[in-house]
């Protein structure tokens, strides 16, 4: 783990009622509307709840949540206090978990919610949570959010471990084209070309993949389905994002 002196300076921001976190750069790394603190308030934080997609309504408020990376806590407030699920937090930065309970309403760890800090690399490969997990959210970049700072077929497999028969992961991929293309490449080897499916870019550059370990994609029926439930009980525009969403099958459609 490195040295906190080797780490970035944690930094907020807020503008037109919207908090958002640095780390020692512009880039934001997680925001929250000050006034609605548990709605997730950024498009590409939105889409990073899609693989409840591959799953039937009647689990989404069950079983274990994951997020790799702690960000502004969006998400794990959203598992945690929306879904009511039991949800851990590995974040390797002390000072962003410090910044998300003084300015990002993250509740104290117990009753559900726990933070873990550590380096993600490491902590996907403990033994007591391999197949545990059946929502897995991966947000893992450095303060100048260049490319994924964990992001080899290593780590893309020991994640695929720690899903559950039915679990499902989203991972934010952001920059360059040729660096999306072999992260995609890298999780389709990992878990199968049948398995990773793409999300259409957000307007700010960000494109969320879903990975499963066994779940197919549902018929479109289905998938309209599931996504006027989610619209209508958590309040995300899930039916926006089928109109982007194709499966992940040669290397050459990353670049179209």
């Amino acid at each position: 783990m490195p040295k906190t002196n080797d780490l970035p300076e944690v930094t907020v921001s807020e503008y037109a009622g919207v908090r958002s976190l640095h780390l020692n750069s512009i880039w934001v790394q997680g925001s929250m509307r000050v006034s609605k603190p548990q709605k997730l308030e950024l498009d590409y934080v939105q889409r990073m709840m899609a693989p409840l997609l591959w799953q039937a309504p009647e689990r989404w408020r069950e079983g274990r949540c994951v997020q790799l990376g702690l960000g502004a806590a969006a998400l794990t407030k959203f598992c945690h206090q929306v879904l009511g699920r039991p949800t851990t937090a590995v974040e390797l930065h002390p000072g962003v978990v410090m910044c998300c309970r003084q300015f990002f309403h993250l509740p104290d760890p117990g009753a559900g919610l726990e933070i873990v800090i550590e380096d993600a690399g490491t902590w996907v490969l403990r033994p007591e949570v391999q197949g545990q997990v059946d929502l897995l959210h991966i947000d893992l970049y450095d303060h100048d959010a260049a490319a994924p700072v964990l992001d080899d077929l290593a780590f893309y497999q020991a994640c695929r471990g720690l899903l559950s028969a039915e679990g499902a992961l989203a991972v934010n991929l952001f920059g360059r084209q040729s660096s999306f293309a072999r992260s995609c490449g890298l999780l389709a080897e990992a878990f199968g070309a049948n398995q990773v499916w793409r999300i259409a870019a957000t307007k700010e550059g960000n494109t969320v993949v879903v990975a499963t370990r066994e779940s197919p994609l549902p018929d479109k029926e289905e998938l309209q389905r599931r996504a006027t439930t989610m619209e209508a009980t958590l309040g995300l525009p899930a039916k926006r994002w089928l109109r982007g969403l194709k499966a992940w099958a040669q290397p050459s459609e990353a670049s179209e």
